[in-house]
């Protein structure tokens, strides 16, 4: 089945405006360019996004294969955003099975500017099978820290937005393959699920007996890589879109869990960063994309942590410079204790 279709209707990410310093001179500055999107799916109001708009058709895709509303892009025929309306209309080959049912219960999350879910937050997790051979050494947790340092992003120009980004272990150096900024990073993540929907098959795999006992990483999934398709031409503006394999698409056979690659490039691994906190809403997110290693600016909750060890992920938070906290399982994590920084010594006491 074919990939839906996709408008680019990319806006811009920051406004200039005036204001004023301490010292009461005027000046002017740029703030991030936040904005209403209405999402419809098949005519019928969904829910209102608060985002920059950067990618505004990942986005809504990721939040529909995220809320599991979908399963997969195929379901989707086209998605079309309009911002002289503020709206994206969302059409469907088939329709979404008990609509109402599944957005009757809603649960407002830590993400910055409230974000939600419908359903249950728990939902599917057991469901969830992460590859057992995927891991991250210090020196790529280094490299990948160091890449978004060096990284231009929207925050270091006007504040007020979260960053996820989404890299390969292909090689020693990590791969950066998309990087987004959005005003919550429940956005930002969602964004990049809708980039691996149309470039991935689903991760989930039938049900298990039960979760793996605290510690432990799950049963080996099967690895393959083969060529990924290209992407077709957007309905709205004529133009087409890049072709994956030009944006370190990624791919797994149909049916498969398991480390993903990109194309020609078996045996990778992916590892999800983001600069805010691990709530169990990220790690049930990163999870449900099949990610198995995530790495954070900041820390983690409890009951991130409790879903983390449950489903086999990695979760390293405070990563900055060369410090970091392995919460969750640390059998992912490859420790080059040479490549660390000096101990910080405790102060003395008389």
């Amino acid at each position: 089945m074919p990939l839906p279709y996709l408008t680019q209707a990319r806006a811009p990410l920051t406004c200039d405006i005036d204001a004023v310093n301490e010292y009461g001179d005027p000046l002017q500055i740029a703030i991030p360019a936040e904005r209403a999107l209405t999402v419809y799916v098949d005519k019928r109001e969904l829910v209102t996004l608060m985002t920059l708009g950067a990618h505004p058709e990942l986005l809504v895709l990721g939040y529909l294969r995220n809320q599991r509303l979908v399963k997969d892009a195929a379901d989707i025929e086209s998605i079309t955003v309009d911002w002289d309306v503020g709206a994206a209309a969302v059409k469907t080959r088939h329709g979404i099975a008990d609509i109402e049912a599944k957005t009757a219960r809603k649960v407002v999350t830590t993400g910055c500017g409230q974000g939600s879910v419908f359903g249950g937050l728990m939902d599917e997790v057991d469901q969830i099978e992460l590859p057992a051979d995927a891991c991250i050494t210090q020196a790529q947790l280094y490299g990948l820290v160091n890449t978004i340092r060096l990284k231009e992003t929207t925050y270091k120009s006007a504040g007020s937005v979260h960053a996820c980004a989404l890299f390969s272990l292909a090689s020693a150096e990590p791969e950066m393959l998309l990087f987004v900024e959005d005003v919550g990073r429940h956005n930002a993540i969602d964004t990049i699920a809708g980039w691996m929907a149309m470039n991935m098959t689903p991760t989930l795999v039938a049900s298990r007996t039960a979760l793996p006992p605290e510690g432990a990483v799950p049963p080996k999934g099967g690895l393959s890589a083969e060529p990924a398709p290209t992407l077709p031409t957007s309905r709205a503006s004529g133009t087409s879109l890049p072709p994956a394999r030009e944006t370190g698409a990624l791919r797994l056979r149909p049916g498969e869990a398991g480390s993903a690659a990109p194309a020609g490039k078996e045996g990778a691994g992916l590892v999800f960063y983001t600069t805010g906190r691990l709530t169990s809403e990220m790690v049930i997110k990163s999870a449900q994309m099949g990610v198995p290693i995530v790495v954070s600016r900041s820390g983690i909750t409890q009951m991130g942590h409790q879903v983390a060890q449950a489903v086999g992920l990695c979760a390293i938070g405070r990563a900055t410079n060369r410090r970091f906290v392995c919460y969750a399982q640390p059998l992912r994590l490859k420790l080059q204790p040479d490549l660390a920084g000096p101990r910080l010594r405790a102060p003395e006491t008389a």
